[in-house]
């Protein structure tokens, strides 16, 4: 249980929208059947969402009447204020994109005894000499910081995390900064079952559990489920089951993910192939995404 690590998800309330009699929504809070566990966190199905994705009800209203979704937290504070907030769904029952993530990496604080951004980089980008990745750019490079264009359909240029100031909200979910380089040297660690150079980050039974589908069929995935047909979800990754059904190629285990900005990643086992895309155009990065990824298997021969 998530509870052994945060106290304040213990006795989480699920909201119920219905109607009444005048067909106005109404908002019921019921317990929750059992506790989010750390499983629920890693494969998205906590109950916790982004209060963005679909239409807009009450459980989602009141995330974000909550700024749940601002850069001004301290990630202990933020858990703390998600935990008062109701699930969008029973937990185990169903797959959304949400907070989960950003939650998992204070069970990492709470379980390490560390600060999210020192684990990080003691555990996982030192020993992969992963040298420019972090919360924050140091004032040196920021003349290497990639910026968003303005949009060439609206004139609208996105708004981003600004690296140039110093950031507090060390999330499991969003905040990093990194290259092509060092992501790519993290994705590689992946592929090769845990292991680059020698730094042995992760076991090889650990990722392939990982990278495993975890969304069983009594989970429902509903509209939002964002890797599509094809696809399930592991640990952390869409993992794909089938050659066919996506609307772009790819090979069954192959697994990915992706960020807000525009970054993409995924690892085929099978071809040996561990692409990685970084850009900052969060507006048309699925069009990118496709186009990569499309490019990438047309160019395979045998």
């Amino acid at each position: 249980p998530v509870s052994k690590y945060i106290p304040e998800f213990k006795d989480m309330k699920v909201g119920v929208e219905s109607a009444d009699a005048e067909g106005k929504p109404v908002l019921t809070l019921v317990d929750a059947k059992r506790q989010i566990t750390v499983q629920d966190l890693l494969r998205h199905t906590s109950g916790l969402t982004y209060g963005v994705l679909g239409p807009l009800n009450a459980v989602k209203k009141m995330y974000k009447d909550a700024d749940i979704f601002s850069q001004k937290w301290v990630l202990a504070d933020f858990c703390r204020a998600l935990a008062k907030l109701p699930l969008q769904y029973q937990p185990g029952t169903t797959w959304e994109y949400g907070h989960s993530t950003d939650v998992l990496g204070r069970v990492v604080e709470v379980a390490s005894g560390q600060a999210l951004d020192g684990f990080l980089a003691e555990r996982i980008f030192e020993p992969l000499k992963m040298v420019d990745t972090g919360f924050q750019v140091p004032p040196a490079k920021l003349d290497r910081l990639a910026q968003p264009m303005p949009d060439v359909y609206t004139g609208k240029t996105p708004e981003l995390i600004d690296f140039s100031k110093s950031q507090t909200f060390f999330a499991g979910g969003h905040g990093l900064v990194s290259t092509a380089g060092d992501y790519l040297r993290f994705a590689q660690m992946l592929a090769n079952g845990g292991e680059l150079e020698g730094a042995r980050i992760l076991g090889p039974r650990t990722v392939e559990y990982m990278s495993s589908n975890h969304v069983n069929p009594q989970i429902d995935k509903g509209p939002a489920f964002l890797p599509g047909p094809g696809y399930g979800f592991g640990l952390g990754f869409a993992t794909r089951i089938d050659r066919g059904q996506s609307e772009w190629p790819g090979s069954p285990g192959d697994f990915y993910w992706a960020g807000y900005a525009g970054t993409y990643f995924w690892i085929d086992p099978e071809e040996e192939l561990v692409p990685v895309l970084m850009s900052q155009e969060p507006l048309r990065r699925q069009y990118y995404r496709v186009q990569l990824r499309n490019l990438v298997y047309q160019a395979i021969l045998k």
